[in-house]
């Protein structure tokens, strides 16, 4: 069997090979790129409720970036140094607290030998001078990128007038509309998970550090910050939060352990079945199975960053179904054709109601023509 290639074929696979090749290369930049836009999406709504209470628009930018780089770095200096004395305290005291262990254990019958397995970690080879090299590489690493990302999701809020109109010219004006829409949409879902997920991580914080000082652990306030930022990563957030106060609190007594480690899975159940509902409500409208399997999924690809971007870029895709889905069925549901037995009703779609002005931002043309009656005559 002879196979025949035009040369139009072969330029085409030859094309295809170059993106495959030039993906694999750029990825880490595409990467920084998604997390820039995925943030951009998030934070526009406040920079155009700055901008409409007269904020010049680079202004408003400047203020909720530093605000929040403020707030972030504000954060890390209570949380860093007492989490770093507790991991000294933890790692100075883990043969004793392994005995507090084996002591509860053995009500229940249950006999390990802990004490002498801790007493023989040797903690030079954990804490090895190449290891620490290493991680200095990925903090420094890390540091770069997120000030890459800062940069460029400052940069995206402050054009994305002149990114809309750059974008729209390439869309069809009969599709204008809908593209606008679209966007709208998407920039509500990912705006109402970082809001979601703003106050669930203050809820966690503020019943995590109540929980350590009537406890009576050292440190709430670092281990009630960790357990807000946990808080952001689906699914293993849970074990993040909850491992280290309890091993603080193992300290002190393995009552106390106990106390903190059942406290604060009673407040994970509290919150997966009742305040994640009520906090996000019907704004990402995931199943739970399409939550696990973006999770895994970003997590086999992107690794922890997959993980925290998966339910933003789910919400976002189940947005864009929802719309390819709603243009294929309105015509079949227009077309049908009533009996003769029933009233001619037209099957009108029944559509979200838009918000009354689409900021300016997420227009695709100039001028733009707002959809609202009402509108035309404030205009």
């Amino acid at each position: 069997m002879k196979i025949e290639l035009s040369y139009r074929g072969m330029l085409t696979i030859v094309g295809l090979l170059f993106a495959v090749w030039a993906l694999t290369k750029l990825w880490p930049v595409i990467l920084l790129v998604l997390i820039s836009l995925v943030l951009m999406v998030g934070l526009l709504p406040y920079v155009e409720a700055m901008v409409r209470r007269g904020l010049p628009r680079t202004a408003a930018v400047l203020v909720l970036v530093f605000g929040i780089l403020a707030v972030i770095v504000g954060l890390v200096s209570l949380m860093v140094p007492p989490l770093v004395t507790e991991a000294e305290a933890v790692r100075d005291n883990l043969p004793d607290s392994a005995r507090e262990v084996e002591v509860f254990l053995q009500h229940f019958g249950v006999h390990i030998e802990l004490q002498q397995k801790a007493r023989d970690i040797n903690w030079d080879e954990v804490i090895s001078g190449s290891a620490a090299v290493n991680y200095g590489q990925r903090v420094l690493s890390t540091t770069i990128s997120l000030i890459t990302i800062v940069a460029m999701t400052a940069y995206l809020l402050a054009d994305t007038p002149r990114l809309g109109a750059f974008i729209g010219q390439f869309i069809p004006m009969n599709s204008k509309d809908d593209a606008e829409r679209l966007f709208y949409s998407i920039t509500r879902v990912v705006g109402g998970y970082l809001r979601g997920q703003l106050i669930t991580s203050l809820a966690i914080g503020i019943f995590t550090f109540a929980l350590l000082r009537i406890v009576g652990v050292s440190n709430p306030l670092a281990f009630a910050v960790l357990a807000g930022l946990a808080d952001v990563v689906p699914l293993v957030g849970a074990l993040i939060a909850t491992a280290p106060p309890a091993a603080a609190a193992l300290q002190e007594s393995s009552t106390q352990a106990v106390i903190v480690l059942a406290g604060l899975m009673l407040y994970q159940q509290f919150e997966d079945r009742i305040l994640v509902p009520r906090v996000y409500g019907r704004t990402l409208n995931l199943p739970p199975l399409i939550v696990l399997i973006a999770v895994l999924a970003g997590a086999e690809l992107l690794g922890v960053t997959g993980v925290l971007l998966a339910l933003p870029l789910a919400a976002a895709a189940r947005v864009g179904i929802d719309y390819v889905l709603e243009k294929r069925l309105v015509p079949i549901n227009t077309e049908q054709q009533p009996s003769d037995d029933q009233p001619l009703m037209p099957a009108d779609p029944v559509e979200e109601p838009l918000a009354p002005d689409i900021p300016a931002s997420v227009r695709l043309r100039r001028p733009f023509r707002p959809r609202n009656p009402a509108n035309d005559e404030a205009l």
